[in-house]
């Protein structure tokens, strides 16, 4: 199968209106990461053309539960054991925040399977790459929950995270010298974060986030994925680049954030492909679903243009729980989506004599 360099059948990069800075077009699709196949080669082929501009690192947790984004995360931390399940069991006293990992926290083993064929299979490739790991803010609850107290879990899961960004950031530069590189945390942890019995204070999430998010840009452009309700205000202050979130969650309630977020240059990469409900043949429920959510959201003050030019599309999570030929059509929903937000921004430039 033949790799693709990026360059989607319809537009070309010179054709985007959004920021020059930004290294992927307008209205690209990717996606969140999770495949339901069972063979890593096939998942990087898979990726590659289902996904031309914006190929996104697969795992396949369904197949292998220790490429499940828990098992990953803590693989090697010392004083913890990921069962063949992908569960982790914790000896807290074991636990060390400032060298948590027994070795390098490098990124070999079974969970990491699936990375290396991507990384294989990308070998040389100049268009950009999105890849993504797991958050600190996830990683340190899901230790809290197997016992460790919580303020040793988020300091051992900080330090973690961003070694683990060192060392992807390291394998993949191996492979595509040259390449634009977006790293998403993935944190499913920030959901619920304004519960009282939340377990970090406001200004904590924002600190982990934030060094984790540094550590990336020294050779990325960040971003946040969650894939629930959250307080966006807290993720935008901790600084990505980007914000992944389905499209629904009540987001017209935070229009003030996003359209700051927008004004400062930052870009959403929009779930507007379900995961958890039906998807019809084509795209035309998905879009007016999205344009809905635009039209609230510039009801409140986000500008319109802004909400085009600087978005991405992707399936609202990833798709392990969906069959094969499932797992194609929201990818190809999504860029049949991504191939409208371009055109409307477009459109919307030349409105306005941009």
């Amino acid at each position: 199968m033949a790799i693709h360099d990026g360059v989607g059948e319809a537009e070309s990069d010179a054709e985007t209106p959004g920021d020059t800075d930004f290294p992927v077009a307008t209205g690209t699709a990717t996606a969140i990461g999770s495949l339901p196949l069972d063979d890593p080669e096939e998942a990087a082929r898979f990726v590659l053309q289902a996904l031309p501009r914006l190929p996104a690192v697969p795992t396949l947790p369904t197949a292998y539960p220790l490429e499940g984004m828990l098992a990953q995360a803590a693989w090697g931390l010392q004083g913890v054991t990921v069962r063949d399940d992908g569960s982790l069991t914790v000896i807290p006293g074991a636990l060390d925040g400032h060298h948590p990992y027994v070795e390098d926290g490098g990124l070999g083993g079974p969970p990491f399977a699936a990375l290396q064929a991507f990384l294989r299979a990308i070998k040389g490739r100049t268009a950009p790459v999105k890849l993504q790991l797991t958050g600190p803010v996830t990683l340190g609850r899901a230790l809290v929950e197997a016992g460790a107290p919580a303020e040793v879990a988020f300091a051992v899961a900080g330090t973690a995270v961003r070694e683990r960004v060192e060392s992807l950031l390291a394998a993949t530069r191996s492979a595509v010298p040259s390449a634009p590189l977006l790293v998403f945390l993935d944190e499913p942890g920030l959901t619920g974060n304004e519960h009282p019995r939340f377990p970090l204070a406001n200004e904590e999430v924002v600190q982990l986030l934030s060094e984790s998010l540094a550590s990336i840009e020294l050779d990325a452009v960040s971003g946040v994925h969650c894939c629930g309700p959250t307080d966006w205000s807290l993720v935008t202050q901790a600084g990505p680049r980007v914000l992944s979130l389905p499209v629904g969650a009540g987001l017209v309630a935070h229009a003030g954030t996003l359209g700051r977020f927008l004004e400062r240059d930052g870009w959403i990469a929009w779930g507007a492909v379900p995961t958890d409900e039906p998807v019809g043949e084509t795209g035309d429920g998905l879009w007016r679903r999205l344009s809905d959510l635009w039209c609230g959201l510039v009801r409140e003050g986000c500008d319109a243009g802004r909400l085009r030019r600087q978005a991405l599309i992707t399936p609202a999570c990833g798709l392990a729980g969906h069959g094969e030929s499932q797992a194609d059509h929201r990818l190809r929903l999504a860029a049949e989506l991504g191939r409208r937000v371009l055109g409307q921004a477009i459109g919307v430039r030349l409105q306005v004599g941009a």
